[in-house]
């Protein structure tokens, strides 16, 4: 008999870390929603589809806040079971210039995105790895590995976790534990429509190769197979562009876009 999985997916109310918690409950997975939004909370309550009773578990989280993860972990853990899997997609953004960008606003980017999924991920590990079994994937960004413009903050937070994930990886393995990460381009989620103004979207269809921002469905694919410990079981520290071609890109003719 399989064992049950059970995600915990954290900025899980909307955009990319919905989708994923969608998928997972369409893949027959449980899943633990933790967001720091209660509005948002609330509408999955009540929208999210569920192939059981019981499938879902809604908590109000911020990863930034050390005391809140370990609590929220220890009690879903007591009352949810075991966690088998965690995705972070809990973040914040920033288009800002790196002469514009103040220290203040650096740090928030570095708290939430980085030392945020790194509290998570180190709190659930501990318990995945007296199990000696789980998988965590980090939602990083192509702004993590490619040099951005406007996205000094947010492409050194995302760049860190690329890092984290493959100091994780190696860490974890001999625990039973995998981890990898996920980096989109432009896709469009809530975030990105608050963010890229018309004049970013049309760069951004310059430099695409497929002309066009990907789906928060299409990067829940990707984490899902990431996620799985049957399809997935011998990939570990990967990091998994799904960009529309954009970090494999070199010329481009442009001539050609639409």
């Amino acid at each position: 008999m399989e064992k049950q999985e059970t995600v915990l997916v954290t900025g899980g109310a909307s955009g990319i870390g919905l989708a994923v918690a969608t998928a997972c409950l369409r893949e027959g997975w449980r899943v633990i929603i933790c967001d720091r939004d209660q509005a948002n909370l609330d509408r999955c309550r009540t929208e999210l589809p569920s192939s059981e009773e019981g499938a879902v578990r809604f908590e109000r989280l911020d990863i930034v806040d050390e005391r809140a993860v370990v609590g929220c972990i220890e009690r879903c853990e007591a009352e949810f079971g075991p966690i088998t899997g965690l995705l972070n997609s809990a973040g914040i953004a920033s288009d800002t210039h790196s002469l514009d960008t103040s220290a203040d606003l650096f740090r928030r980017i570095l708290e939430v995105n980085l030392i945020g999924s790194f509290v998570v991920s180190r709190e659930i590990s501990r318990r995945m790895g007296e199990r000696g079994r789980g998988s965590i994937v980090n939602i990083t960004s192509v702004s993590g590995i490619r040099g951005n413009v406007g996205r000094v903050a947010y492409g050194a937070s995302k760049g860190g976790v690329v890092t984290m994930t493959k100091v994780m990886a190696v860490e974890l393995a001999p625990l039973g534990i995998r981890v990898n990460a996920v980096a989109p381009g432009p896709i469009e989620t809530p975030l990105v429509r608050e963010v890229h103004t018309e004049n970013v979207r049309s760069e951004w269809m310059r430099v695409v190769p497929q002309r066009r921002y990907g789906t928060p469905e299409e990067v829940a694919d990707a984490a899902i197979f990431l996620l799985d410990n049957r399809r997935a079981s011998y990939v570990t520290g990967q990091i998994l562009c799904v960009d529309g071609g954009f970090a494999a890109a070199g010329l481009i003719n442009n001539s050609k876009a639409t």
